[in-house]
């Protein structure tokens, strides 16, 4: 059985029984690319599916990856936020299937509800030729349905460890045919506290990597390119929310989300937004997962045009109209600023980021443009002709 652990960012977690210590590491020398999708050997209704989906030509981390994850090899691939890495092994996984066989196949864990609903969708979509099943097991749904559709035989389940462990256990999710499994933002898998359940379902799957393949697209070729990057300093917290209205007008050109550091800020601004009478829609952990979920389909739709949000959105969500984001409050660390903005100008599509700066935050905002090697201008006044 193949595993891929798909990170984001800086620095790496390389999975070992004994110990989870950060590592830094180079592109494995046998990694060759291959340039474009018609070279990788996909299958017919696959490669359809690929260019059906918006796709032209693979990007650095695909150009890599696929075809070492196609062979069986167990790969750890890392690059930053927006590069392309759920596509990377939705493609890989959906090339090893045997549709025929109506059993799970490949198992793919990720941190947030979201981000497992995401990775469902994106399988829908690019298997749409094969007629793939794929469900997504997440905690806050219907038990009941997960096994009814387990039952009925999926040949991928995405989903969240806890969820998915449970369905293992109860032998609704049965593991003796699967070939592949997937750790997606396998760091912030660790980091959150599901180190026990994944390893009991890695023991339950009887593997560990073994000789894995790595596979890194540095920094540099990666999403700051064709983003704008723009700061707006404020001397006090409560000039922001000024700032904020005098920009909305802006933000709804076209689609924008807004970055709060804290689930209380978010529901704060959100009011205060509505009783200034603008119209935002918000999101954030502590929110039931039917209302997030509506949340999100509103977004995508186009329904609501500003989206108010802490980190949750950061992690994986692409949504391709968003061309805007607004950090209302800097992140608490550096890789945070990458997922935030690397949203909004994915696979080369332009979009503008900008940093609500206080005083004493000019030093952090130094601080990414050092480590990001970019730039982040004072804000023009023209900002709208920008977006």
């Amino acid at each position: 059985m193949a595993v891929a652990a798909v990170t984001s960012g800086g620095r790496k977690r390389l999975m070992r029984e004994e110990d989870m210590t950060k590592v830094e590491f180079e592109t494995s020398e046998e990694v060759d690319v291959t340039p474009t999708f018609d070279t990788m050997g996909l299958r017919e209704d696959l490669l359809r599916g690929v260019y059906a989906y918006g796709f032209e030509k693979p990007s650095a981390i695909q150009q890599r990856a696929i075809k070492q994850i196609i062979k069986g090899r167990d790969v750890i691939a890392q690059s930053q936020s927006g590069t392309g890495k759920t596509a990377t092994f939705c493609v890989s996984v959906l090339q090893c299937l045997d549709i025929q066989v109506r059993e799970t196949q490949a198992l793919i864990l990720a941190p947030t509800r979201e981000l497992a609903g995401q990775i469902q969708k994106v399988l829908l979509a690019l298997g749409d030729y094969m007629n793939v099943q794929c469900h997504a097991c997440i905690g806050g749904t219907n038990v009941g349905e997960d096994i009814r559709k387990l039952d009925y035989g999926q040949h991928v389940v995405s989903g969240t460890p806890g969820r998915v462990f449970d369905m293992i256990r109860r032998r609704s999710l049965r593991t003796r045919a699967i070939k592949m499994l997937v750790l997606d933002e396998a760091d912030e898998m660790l980091n959150k506290g599901f180190k026990e359940q994944i390893y009991d379902i890695l023991e339950m799957t009887n593997k560990f990597m073994t000789d894995p393949i790595r596979i890194l697209v540095k920094r540099d070729e990666l999403t700051l390119e064709g983003i704008k990057q723009f700061f707006v300093a404020v001397e006090r917290e409560e000039w922001k929310f000024d700032t904020l209205c005098d920009l909305y007008d802006t933000l709804t050109i076209t689609q924008a989300v807004i970055f709060c550091n804290t689930k209380r800020k978010v529901d704060w601004l959100t009011e205060k937004m509505r009783e200034a009478n603008f119209t935002v829609s918000s999101m954030h952990g502590d929110m039931p997962q039917k209302e997030r979920e509506s949340i999100m389909k509103e977004f995508r739709s186009g329904a609501s045009r500003v989206l108010i949000s802490t980190d949750v959105w950061a992690r994986g969500l692409d949504v391709p109209q968003v061309s805007l984001i607004i950090n209302y409050d800097l992140p608490n660390n550096r890789e945070l600023y990458i997922h935030r903005i690397g949203r909004s100008g994915r696979y080369g599509r332009k979009g503008v980021a900008i940093n609500f700066v206080k005083n004493d935050d000019i030093r952090i905002l130094r601080d990414i443009e050092q480590y990001y090697s970019t730039q982040i201008d004072e804000m023009p006044m023209n900002v709208a002709d920008l977006i």
